[in-house]
């Protein structure tokens, strides 16, 4: 078994104990992420799109330190603190998937790190 710990500053840094992701062999198990810009480690602005849009773009970056993309992941956990935003995931989801489209769950939380409405992990797999 081969681990390897991946990093990037393309992504927000760890705020606890944890790694961004962690490769073993051809799996990678990405941490979750919330909508933080990685220069100033803080909640971005704007709406509940350019949330989504930031976790997304968070977990391309890791993925990409990897050696992967968006495309290689085959599970995907939603955390949200609104499930009336699902709606809004499945559509910015489709701008950044492409069938055959990741397992994927969707959980309502009672709250998220940072006050974050909306947090993201996967496990992808690589080739």
């Amino acid at each position: 078994m081969s681990k390897q710990i991946i990093r990037t500053d393309q992504a927000p840094r760890a705020i606890g104990t944890y790694s961004q992701a962690v490769r073993v062999d051809r799996t990678v198990y990405l941490s979750g992420q919330i909508p933080l810009a990685p220069e100033t480690m803080e909640l971005i602005e704007g709406d509940m799109s350019a949330q989504i849009r930031r976790v997304f773009d968070n977990l391309r970056a890791v993925a990409q330190a990897a050696g992967g993309d968006l495309s290689d992941i085959v599970k995907l956990n939603v955390f949200l603190t609104d499930l009336n935003d699902f709606v809004l995931v499945n559509q910015i989801m489709a701008e950044y998937f492409h069938e055959p489209y990741p397992a994927r769950a969707a959980i309502g939380v009672a709250a998220l790190p940072k006050g974050a409405a909306v947090e993201m992990d996967a496990i992808l797999v690589l080739e």
